[in-house]
């Protein structure tokens, strides 16, 4: 775990399988807890099978739930946007929604840029919030950059022991290992803290 943060959280999706939520929420470290979970609600134009299980197990457990859309740059962004408000509904009391987008599927850059930029603009016309950006370092440098500097940022950057590097903005979400192991469940899960200070992100969890 990188020293220096205090709130942890994972983010699931079908693939993690059936989850233990009494276990997941039991105390696992004594310095470590998780304070939020996001869950993948949709991709591309599918919706991910254990998306309303996790949903509703979390808002049970009265954890930190938030929701995010994995990006397909070869479909249509607002149809994506509107498959994943369809599919999670309501984010009252909820973390921002999140845009996941990590490979072009052969798109051009300037159509994926097009495209992105139509999903995030439904997003936040419906949730009245600016979506976070999920993505990786050296992706966000190559095919994103200054065009989405507004967004918060939710990085994947791992087997570091220090912050991010790559790119010189500010960062919201770090994801520093993809092969996390917490009690409640089978398969790997994605590790992430909070970059508190940051000040794009009102931060709901920590109460700033």
């Amino acid at each position: 775990m990188p020293a220096g943060y205090h709130m942890h959280g994972i983010d699931v999706s079908q693939y993690q399988g059936k989850i233990d939520w009494d276990k997941l929420c039991s105390p696992q470290d004594s310095d470590i807890h998780i304070s939020f979970v996001y869950m993948r609600a949709t991709m591309g134009m599918r919706q991910d099978k254990r998306f309303k299980e996790n949903w509703k197990a979390t808002a049970e457990h009265h954890l930190k739930r938030g929701a995010y859309l994995y990006f397909h740059p070869n479909k249509d962004g607002e149809k994506q946007a509107a498959l994943f408000i369809k599919n999670v509904g309501s984010l009252a009391g909820c973390l921002p929604p999140v845009v996941d987008i990590e490979k072009t599927h052969r798109t051009d850059k300037n159509v994926l840029k097009k495209r992105l930029q139509a999903c995030l603009n439904a997003l936040h016309n419906y949730y009245g919030i600016r979506p976070i950006i999920y993505t990786y370092t050296t992706f966000y440098r190559d095919y994103l950059g200054e065009s989405f500097d507004s967004y918060p940022l939710w990085i994947a950057h791992y087997e570091r022991d220090d912050k991010p590097d790559y790119i010189q903005r500010k960062w919201d979400i770090w994801q520093h290992s993809e092969r996390g192991r917490i009690a409640g469940v089978t398969e790997f899960v994605d590790f992430n803290v909070l970059n508190c200070d940051n000040s794009i992100m009102p931060c709901e969890v920590c109460g700033n």
